[in-house]
C-alpha cells in the first residue's frame, strides 16, 4: 500500500521509480550495516526540541556511495529536471526512523552550505525519497502542510516526493519497523514554487501537444514562451 493524498495546492509532485526495486533493496542491505549518528547534531536550535531520528554521517563511505548514486538517477530524471529546473544540488543525506522515532513540524533552512566546498545551496526544493518498503513500517507519513490542510505522503521503496523547501512539514512517529530515507535540497532557476508549477504544467501540455500534433504551429509558439518565461523568471 502506498499514498500521496491531500489538495494539490503547492507542487507537490510524486516521482515513480527514482531508483529500482532492486537498487532501493541493495541500499536498505548497505545502510543496516551503517554507523548512525543521532539526527539532532544537524538540526537548528528550534528543530533540535522536536526531532528524533537518526542520520549518517555524511563523509561515511555509505554516504557517498547511495549519494552518488542518487546524483546520477537525478541527472538523468526528466521530471526532477522539468519540474526543480534545479541550479544547485546538495549532496544527498539519509535518515533512520524506528521505535516511535519522529521528527515535528518544522521549515528546513534556507540555506545549506555544501560540505568541502565553498559554495552554499538555497532550499526551493526539498526531495524524500523512501527507501523502506510501506508494509514494513507503521507511520512514517511525511506530512507536508499548506493553507488547505495536510499533503500525507508514504512511498513505496525508490519513489520520491518533490516538494517546497518552505513548507512546514513532519514525519509522523514510526510505531513498527525501520524506516529508511534519503532527501536532499536543490536551489531552482526559478525560486518562486508557484512559477516552477506554471512552468511545469506548460511544459507538460507542450510535450503532449507534440506528441499529438508534431506539426502544428502551436508546439513552436508555446515553447516560445515557454522560454521566454523561463528567461523572465529565472536567477542565476
Amino acid at each position: 500500500m502506498f499514498f500521496l493524498r491531500g489538495i494539490r495546492i503547492v507542487m507537490l509532485l510524486h516521482i515513480a521509480s527514482l531508483l529500482t526495486a532492486e537498487e532501493a533493496r541493495d541500499a536498505r542491505a548497505l545502510l543496516d550495516s551503517a554507523r548512525w549518528e543521532d539526527g539532532r547534531r544537524t538540526a537548528g536550535h528550534r528543530a533540535q526540541g522536536v526531532k528524533r531520528n537518526e542520520q549518517l554521517p555524511p563523509d561515511s563511505a555509505e554516504a557517498q556511495q547511495l549519494g552518488a548514486l542518487i546524483g546520477d538517477r537525478l541527472g538523468r530524471n526528466a521530471t526532477f529536471l522539468a519540474a526543480a529546473l534545479p541550479l544547485r544540488v546538495m549532496p544527498p543525506q539519509f535518515n533512520r526512523y524506528a521505535g516511535g522515532g519522529a521528527y515535528g513540524a518544522h521549515v528546513d533552512n534556507a540555506i545549506f552550505p555544501v560540505p568541502g566546498a565553498n559554495v552554499s545551496v538555497r532550499s526551493d526544493v526539498s526531495m524524500t525519497i523512501f527507501l523502506s518498503e510501506p508494509d514494513d513500517y507503521d507511520g512514517g507519513e511525511l506530512v507536508i502542510q499548506d493553507m488547505f490542510g495536510e499533503q500525507v505522503v508514504k512511498l513505496p521503496a525508490g519513489h520520491a516526493v518533490l516538494y517546497p523547501g518552505s513548507s512546514l512539514h513532519r514525519v509522523a512517529p514510526v510505531t513498527r519497523g525501520v524506516r529508511l530515507a534519503s532527501f536532499l535540497w536543490a536551489q531552482s532557476l526559478v525560486p518562486q514554487d508557484h512559477r516552477r508549477r506554471m512552468l511545469y504544467d506548460l511544459d507538460l501540455a507542450i510535450q503532449a501537444l507534440g506528441v499529438d500534433h508534431p506539426d502544428h504551429a502551436s508546439v513552436d509558439s508555446l515553447t516560445h514562451v515557454y522560454h521566454n518565461l523561463l528567461r523572465e523568471w529565472s536567477s542565476t
